[in-house]
């Protein structure tokens, strides 16, 4: 019988280079004989990237706060049943972009829905489940969304204001302090070789 896997998520608003580290940890994983399956949120499961599109997508622009919030756990619910707890049973690494700590920022801290309701999705479709380690790209609003813009074409988180987004940077890293063991805050505002060794020394502890 396998061993239980790891599970491990990258968060951070936009702009904060999640998917040039997220390369950079899958890469270091592999080198450490690890077996990884990459995948993110919203999205993971041909269900999940239905979902994406219309989350991300501005066919529905005026979506309400609530309908965001409930499509956003019933894509959660098919990529755990389907992608990351078998994979996870299997003694695998999951690596996702993105994962529950986003909804509690940008649905909570930046929409404002109450915590509490959050809290009881999240018991609902996820039980005890939970990151075993979570990297926080953390950096200022404005540097931020001034690396997003020169990307691509805004979508429709990417189009909302900065006090947005400050928000959800503030319940990020309020979320960091409440969870210590499990957060690593990384100064993403660094150059890139600083970035990833701060990483790098994360990586360590479950390399380790």
């Amino acid at each position: 019988m396998n061993e239980k896997g790891f599970f491990i998520t990258l968060e951070g608003i936009e702009g904060v280079g999640k998917t040039t580290n997220m390369d950079f940890v899958h890469k270091q994983l592999v080198a450490a004989g690890k077996d990884v399956i990459l995948t993110r949120e919203p999205g993971g499961t041909s269900l999940g990237e239905d979902v994406r599109n219309l989350l991300l997508g501005h066919k529905h622009d005026g979506m309400s706060s609530e309908t965001e919030l409930l499509l956003m756990f019933a894509a959660r619910a098919e990529h755990l049943s389907k992608v990351i707890m078998p994979a996870v049973m299997d003694g695998k690494v999951v690596l996702c972009d993105r994962f529950t700590d986003a909804t509690y920022a940008y649905q909570g801290g930046g929409r404002g829905i109450p915590t509490r309701r959050i809290q009881e999705l999240e018991q609902w479709v996820q039980g005890g489940t939970r990151p075993d380690m979570t990297f926080l790209l953390d950096l200022p609003v404005e540097v931020g969304l001034e690396r997003a813009g020169k990307r691509s074409a805004a979508d429709r988180f990417e189009k909302e204001d900065m006090a947005f987004f400050q928000r959800v940077r503030d319940r990020y890293l309020q979320l960091a302090a409440e969870y210590p063991q499990r957060f690593r805050v990384i100064d993403a505002s660094k150059p890139l070789d600083d970035v990833q060794q701060q990483i790098s020394n994360a990586l360590q502890e479950i390399l380790n």
